[in-house]
């Protein structure tokens, strides 16, 4: 019985930290609202193209960062501390 509360609660808070697509797209556009910008102008667009390319740029420096490239410093590449 323990376990099973312990493994639902595990659980909940795994999923709890996740957020889907259209929720991240939201906070984003909430965000470039918050700037100024109004939806439906080319500020707006390029605002929300700013954080999409922004977050891109986060991601890629993480991989290099933390795993040594794309492959993990592991097997096939572009010869980038492989040998």
């Amino acid at each position: 019985m323990k376990i099973a509360l312990f493994a639902a609660l595990a659980l909940s808070l795994t999923a709890s930290g996740c957020i889907t697509l259209e929720e991240r797209r939201a906070l984003d556009m909430e965000q470039c609202r918050g700037y100024g910008f109004r939806t439906g102008t080319d500020a707006f667009a390029q605002c929300m193209q700013e954080i999409d390319l922004d977050r891109a740029d986060r991601r890629r420096a993480y991989a290099y960062q933390e795993f040594g490239g794309p492959y993990g410093g592991i097997g096939f590449g572009y010869g980038y501390r492989r040998w």
